[in-house]
Parts: structure tokens; C-alpha cells; sequence
């Protein structure tokens, strides 16, 4: 899909609000008694969000503001989601948000070692570790955009990055293991795992599903790189 629109009129910014508006409306569906679509709907922003980085990769255009405006986008809809199935089947705040704090370490997880590999790699240093030193903008994005985004992730998000880097060793040989556990276990085979759950009726074990995978991921991915 990113090669796709490689040459179309569309901004990497515009894919990641796409993929926002599309969790937002999930949320809506789950509020309205259609778990099934809401469901199928995620799946759809699963793939969507993955377009955005490659479609700046491919255009050899990072960028930091799309870096930090797709972790906010994320934790909105995530936010949004959550509280809807929360109403849904009457969880209580602090269980709501816990629900939120573990798919949220998740994506910090394999942001992580995501990050690392890139680092490797291609010496793609758009994400980075420790995102505490302000970036300077690209010439193709605005440097006080920039730093009010950068003002954002500081304040609602680095925290998350300093407990993973604290708990994380110094992984595997190429990062091969925490790569394909975090990858095969994250949001894209939740989400396959949650629209099974809703096309059989059985969405009151999303929470075992969700906590349960999380955890143990968190488990396999940390021990391992420390081990």
C-alpha cells in the first residue's frame, strides 16, 4: 500500500489521522452494538498504521513530527477503544485503564527494539531510545512543529521509554527474538484474535486475551534479552 501511494497527493500526517478517524468510528460501532465491524475495523488500522513509516521511508522522507503525531494517534484511539469496550461491559476506570497501560507498553516494546534494529541498519535515527533532547526538524517540516510535538511525547509519553530501556538488557545477537515475538504477538494478531472473539460472541474474554498476551510477551521478550 505505501508503494502505492508513493507517488499520490496523500501526506504521511494524512495516512496516520486516517488510521485515528477509523479507531475513533471503531469506537463509535463498539458503543453502537456492531462489535463485529468495529473489530473488522481494526484490523484495517492495523495495516494502515504500518504504511505511514514505510511510505516516509520509501519517500526518503522522516519525519519527526510523524513520528511523535503517530504515538499521540495511537493512544487516542487506543484510549478511545478501551473506554468504549470498558462501557460496553461496565469495567470500572482503574480496570479500563490498566486494559490501556498494557497494550500501551506493548507498543512501546516493540517500538523499542524496533528502533534498535533500524538503528542497526539503515542508521535511521528518526526514533530514537531516549527521545529527551529535543530533534532539529528536517528541512521539509517545521522546526516549531517539531518542538511542540517533541513537548507532547516528553510529557505524556518518554516515561514509558525509560521503563522499557530499564527493563530491557542488551538483547539477542541481530534482535532476531524480540523482533518476531513482539511482532507476531502485537496489536496485529490482537486484533485478529478480538474479531474472532466478537464473531463467536465471546468478547467478555477480551480481557484474558489482551492482558494475558501482553504479559507474556513482556515475559518472553525481556528475559530474553537479558539472558
Amino acid at each position: 500500500m505505501a508503494r502505492f501511494l508513493k507517488e499520490k497527493p496523500v501526506s504521511v500526517i494524512q495516512v496516520t489521522t486516517f488510521h485515528l478517524l477509523l479507531t475513533i468510528y471503531s469506537a463509535w460501532l463498539i458503543l453502537d452494538g456492531q462489535p463485529i465491524l468495529a473489530c473488522f475495523l481494526l484490523i484495517v488500522k492495523g495495516v494502515i498504521d504500518a504504511v505511514d513509516g514505510e511510505l516516509a521511508r520509501i519517500r526518503e522522507r522522516p519525519s519527526h513530527v510523524g513520528r511523535y503525531w503517530d504515538t499521540v494517534a495511537d493512544t487516542i484511539g487506543l484510549i478511545a477503544v478501551m473506554g468504549a469496550f470498558g462501557t460496553v461491559f461496565d469495567w470500572n476506570l482503574l480496570f479500563t485503564s490498566i486494559m490501556i497501560l498494557a497494550t500501551l507498553f506493548q507498543y512501546s516494546l516493540f517500538n523499542h527494539y524496533s528502533v534498535l534494529m533500524r538503528a542497526l541498519g539503515s542508521g535511521d535515527s528518526t526514533s530514537r531510545i531516549d527521545e529527551r533532547i529535543r530533534p532539529v526538524a528536517h528541512p521539509w517540516e517545521q522546526q516549531r512543529n517539531v518542538n511542540m510535538f517533541h513537548s507532547v511525547y516528553l510529557l505524556f509519553f518518554s516515561w514509558q521509554d525509560r521503563i522499557i530501556s530499564g527493563l530491557a538488557g542488551k538483547g539477542s545477537k541481530g534482535l532476531t527474538f524480540e523482533l518476531t515475538v513482539s511482532s507476531f504477538l502485537g496489536f496485529g494478531m490482537q486484533s485478529l484474535l478480538i474479531f474472532a472473539l466478537a464473531v463467536t460472541q465471546n468478547l467478555d474474554y477480551l480481557p484474558e486475551l489482551v492482558l494475558g498476551v501482553n504479559l507474556l510477551m513482556m515475559v518472553l521478550v525481556l528475559l530474553r534479552s537479558r539472558f
